[in-house]
This record gives C-alpha cells, structure tokens and sequence, in this order.
C-alpha cells in the first residue's frame, strides 16, 4: 500500500476517533483499524453503498469485500453516526440573506 494512502486514512481516522475507541474493539480484525475506522467513516459520511466504498478502498490498494465492509458498519457504525449527528449543524429560528444588487 502507498505510504502517503495509509497516512491519509491514519489522519482521517484521528479524526473521528476519540477515547471512546480502544485498541479492543477493533482485535482479531484482519485489517488495521485504520482502514476499518476509514471504511466506517465513509460509508456514514458519505451515505455510500457497501460496494461504493469498497471501490473506493480498492482505488487506494486496499482489497476487501463489500460483505466485510457490512459487518464493520454494522459493528461500529452507531458509534461513527452519533459522532457525525452531533457535529452537524443545527438550523435556527434566523436566518441572514445578503442581497447583491447588479445596475447597468
């Protein structure tokens, strides 16, 4: 795998891993939990298809089935969605339009 690819996922996934995740959750994995956490991410992130996001980590070298891609979401993805929830922005009673006007 190209060195400068696992970086990116390793800095991705620091992103969205807090304390909450330990090393635990993610033994007797074949793979690192780099790319589980970074399969996970975008798979929630992005609403994209198990087999989307397998296409997605085979673009970065990364072989693995849709079916593993499932059973990771399936096991860490509440934890990822209640991270991404919270970090959304809530809409509020305001709202502020700038108008431009254009004269000839």
């Amino acid at each position: 795998m190209n060195r400068v690819n696992l970086q990116y996922i390793v800095k991705l996934t620091r992103i969205w891993q807090t304390g909450h995740h330990e090393k635990s959750n993610y033994q007797r994995h074949c793979f690192p939990s780099e790319i589980i956490s970074y399969a996970v991410w975008l798979s929630h992130r992005f609403f994209l298809s198990f087999c989307e996001v397998e296409e997605r980590l085979a673009e970065r070298g990364i072989t693995v089935t849709y079916e593993t891609i499932r059973q990771w979401c399936q096991k860490f993805g509440p934890d990822y969605a209640g991270k991404l929830k919270k970090r959304q922005d809530r809409l509020g009673d305001t709202w502020h339009i700038n108008e431009f006007f254009v004269t000839n």
